[in-house]
């Protein structure tokens, strides 16, 4: 007998980790269809990624950006996978949902399940089923979240676990391990992250200088550079200066540095402010290189910073913010809480194309939202879809050189009686664009 308890019986071994992940990775790859050929790695000569202007009207671009496991179209937001799966949806769902890049967070996935798993699942797109593009943030943005457990010093930042207590020391060195190991299609470097509201300056200027030196010590231990594209992280607060000193120090670097993205911002500052920042980063960037805006989620955020020529974006708005019971519409956020909604059997969005607007009525999501899972994740899949069609209404639009109305009728049903902000007006006239 096998697994038996008696003597002479034949205890079956253990399968180690290792075993495990390598039997799992082969039966999910029987399983594909080989019709799916955007689940295998793309030949890029040689290179992480393809990057191609296709159109620009204004300061806004649509491109077209080619990763090993997809084509991509920008603008385009990624939803957050933090820990290999965004909350409430399956990967087939994101897949319906035409999402094209998922992010996943370097520090959360070491912590569980692990970079020694992952690898050998063949990496997370492998782990999670996921056939399209993958991103991974560095884990800099944890020394903000999680800055009470947190301490940060030339060599890296030392957590402190919060689920057992014990100790990471994140070093750049040990983040492009774990992101090798991950094998995401785009990987960010391990920048010094101060909140967008710190009052101390000093701090700021000893950021942005360790942010530089730390990239040069990313750009060494990267072991994939062929395969996956190191993204550099602008920094600098709000000061003008310090983003001028981090720009001019990551494109002396720019043979090294497949794209680049602005960080730091979106944590609470001013929104002028805010905009002032994407505007500097963005007119400074090298235009044949992708832009990411990092944390940024607000589909008035996406259309001003896409107007300002950012590319791509990240953020759990959608998903957060539908657990909570608020959908995403034209107008602004649909509420769907509140008494109102208790007789309205119209759907979410009489526009969108989602699954949610087509079988349920408001009426119908009202009375779940407080009561049953299943309705968060109904609003999690409506909101993501709202931010796919958003991102690809802006792409044809620039094809079609009607960005600028496009943005002016955008604005326009989200403020109708004219009480448009002043920094969205003066954030788009940076764009040349008047609402």
């Amino acid at each position: 007998s096998v697994g038996g308890g008696g003597p002479g019986c034949l205890r079956a071994e253990k399968p180690s980790t290792r075993d495990r992940g390598k039997a799992a990775a082969a039966a999910l790859q029987d399983a594909m269809d080989p019709a799916e050929d955007a689940a295998r790695p793309a030949d890029l000569g040689g290179a992480a990624l393809k990057f191609e202007v296709l159109a620009t009207d204004g300061r806004a671009r649509a491109t077209r950006l080619t990763l090993r496991h997809h084509d991509c179209r920008t603008p385009m937001f990624m939803p957050v996978g933090t820990q290999g799966t965004v909350k409430g949806l399956t990967s087939k769902q994101l897949e319906e949902l035409e999402c094209q890049v998922i992010l996943g967070n370097t520090y959360h996935l070491e912590n569980r399940p692990g970079s020694a798993l992952l690898r050998e699942f063949g990496g997370l797109p492998s782990f999670m089923n996921w056939k399209r593009g993958t991103l991974t943030d560095s884990g800099g943005f944890q020394m903000v979240s999680l800055l009470d457990l947190a301490d940060i010093t030339e060599e890296g930042v030392a957590f402190q676990s919060p689920v057992d207590g014990s100790q990471m020391m994140l070093t750049p060195e040990r983040s492009m391990q774990i992101q090798n190991d991950i094998g995401a299609d785009i990987m960010m470097a391990l920048d010094d992250v101060v909140s967008s509201v710190c009052v101390e300056d000093a701090r700021f200027e000893e950021a942005t200088h360790r942010t530089l030196r730390w990239i040069d010590r990313c750009i060494a231990a990267h072991s994939r550079p062929s395969e996956q594209a190191l993204f550099g992280i602008v920094q600098g607060g709000l000061d003008p200066r310090l983003r001028g000193i981090c720009l001019e120090g990551l494109k002396a670097r720019d043979d090294k540095l497949p794209g680049y993205a602005i960080g730091g911002l979106a944590g609470g500052e001013e929104k002028a402010a805010f905009c002032r920042v994407v505007s500097q980063c963005t007119a400074a960037l090298p235009p044949n290189k992708p832009r990411y805006v990092m944390g940024v989620g607000y589909p008035l955020d996406l259309v001003v910073c896409s107007a300002l020529g950012a590319d791509m974006y990240d953020c759990v708005y959608p998903s957060r913010t539908a657990r909570f019971g608020t959908a995403l519409v034209p107008e602004g956020v649909l509420r769907l809480k509140t008494a109102a909604m208790a007789t309205d059997y119209r759907p979410i969005d009489s526009e969108c194309d989602c699954l949610v607007c087509k079988k349920y009525t408001r009426a119908y999501l009202h009375a779940k939202i407080t009561k049953e899972p299943n309705a968060a994740s109904l609003l999690t899949y409506h909101n993501i879809r709202y931010q796919m069609r958003l991102c690809q209404d802006m792409h044809q639009a620039i094809l079609s050189h009607e960005f600028t109305p496009f943005v002016q009728n955008f604005v326009r049903r989200q403020y109708p009686n004219g009480d448009v902000p002043d920094w969205v007006r003066e954030a788009l006239q940076l764009a040349q664009i008047d609402v």
